[in-house]
């Protein structure tokens, strides 16, 4: 297929540790508390990009188009407010694999209603934020772990949300 998004097979993990020199965010420059406001901020900024004419336009053949990537962020909020509901209810609980580009072909993120979306992930985004609230200095330290080892506890795993978000802004150029 001609048209087909090539895989992103990076360990973005290092991003806990240091600044990302493509979109600049910085991890230490906000805390698990700011996370409910920052997850709203960006599903705000989001909202803004899926009312773009061109929101279906791919900027080149294999890269995903504003409305992917928007469906991504809709979805990696999901995923995350599950994630981290596990992580708050379970002991060290082992999150299954999630094939981003899988899902993105098998939801058919191309063909998706941009208004729809929009308010899906607004709705995603205040879904997590709001377990992000949840979240006490007791329960901020409990472990999880990627089904590819990666350890997380809440707070880096926080971390690691808001970067995948700020960096799609980045990717589409908004952030």
């Amino acid at each position: 297929m001609s048209d087909a998004i090539v895989p992103d097979t990076k360990d973005w993990t290092w991003v806990l540790e240091r600044s990302c020199a493509e979109c600049g965010f910085d991890p230490t420059a906000q805390g698990l508390a700011d996370l409910p406001r920052l997850v709203h901020d960006t599903a705000m900024s989001w909202a803004q990009v899926l009312e773009r004419g061109d929101v279906g336009e791919r900027p080149e053949p294999h890269v995903w188009s504003a409305l992917e990537y928007g469906c991504h962020v809709r979805d990696v909020h999901v995923l995350f407010a599950k994630r981290l509901r596990l992580m708050l209810e379970e002991d060290e609980p082992t999150f299954a694999n999630w094939d981003q580009d899988a899902t993105a072909v098998e939801r058919d993120y191309a063909n998706e209603d941009a208004a729809i979306v929009s308010v899906a992930l607004v709705e995603a985004a205040a879904d997590v934020g709001a377990v992000y609230a949840s979240v006490t200095d007791a329960t901020k330290d409990r472990p999880g772990v990627r089904s590819n080892g990666d350890r997380f506890t809440v707070e880096t795993l926080g971390t690691y949300h808001l970067h995948d978000v700020v960096h799609h802004l980045h990717d589409v150029g908004a952030g």
